[in-house]
């Protein structure tokens, strides 16, 4: 392991009298140098260790009734956007990867949907069972399956977000080793879907093709 250095070892002015350049930290201001740079090491590998797994959430906060239509705001655009790569990309390319150890892009495309009503089904309705099971079969090589598919999945999904009660929404549950009120895991599906879109771009770019357009622009 190497050491921290006296910052003026081996220095070729050290002990050369008159020249002001000398570095001749006290003591104790070197001490404190030595301890903050130590500190500031072991707080970038916990910052690295929180980044991978969020602290939980003790205690389930009010969120304003209206925020729910911000969550079905976003729970329809999820369907929006998966629905339009689903259109956009030639079926001929469904089963395949953009790289080595990726998913197919129709496998990317369920992943995101049924993680859509698996989260749902378990954490939000507390069913040990998905409300439908795909045919993959189908839904892999076909554009009106897949479409079936990602339909299906968010008709369920927004009907139970809609009709879910203000108090069951205050709930804590755990999710995946997080304690947190149920509202907030429709935050955190939704922040799912969107990471796997984004990987679903390289499908397109792959092919020589940009993906769909952005929602607005």
């Amino acid at each position: 392991m190497v050491g921290i250095q006296e910052p003026w070892a081996g220095h070729p002015l050290r002990d050369q009298p008159g020249k002001g350049c000398t570095p001749r930290w006290p003591s104790a201001r070197w001490g404190a140098w030595q301890l903050a740079l130590l500190v500031g090491l072991g707080l970038v590998g916990a910052g690295a260790a929180i980044a991978q797994q969020a602290p939980p959430i003790r205690q389930a906060f009010p969120m304003p009734p209206e925020y729910r239509d911000i969550q079905l705001r976003a729970q329809q655009a999820q369907r929006a956007l998966l629905l339009a790569m689903v259109d956009s990309m030639p079926e001929q390319f469904y089963r395949t990867a953009a790289a080595d150890g990726q998913r197919d892009f129709a496998q990317q495309i369920h992943h995101a949907v049924n993680a859509n009503q698996y989260i749902v089904s378990h954490y939000v309705l507390g069913w040990d069972s998905l409300p439908f099971r795909p045919d993959t079969a189908r839904i892999f090589n076909s554009r009106v399956a897949l479409r079936e598919f990602v339909n299906a999945s968010y008709d369920f999904s927004i009907r139970v977000l809609q009709e879910e009660a203000t108090a069951d929404r205050q709930q804590l549950i755990w999710y995946f080793g997080q304690k947190m009120p149920k509202w907030m895991v429709w935050d955190e599906l939704n922040q799912h879907t969107i990471w796997t879109a984004g990987q679903i771009v390289a499908n397109f770019r792959s092919h020589g093709m940009p993906p769909p357009s952005f929602l607005y622009f």
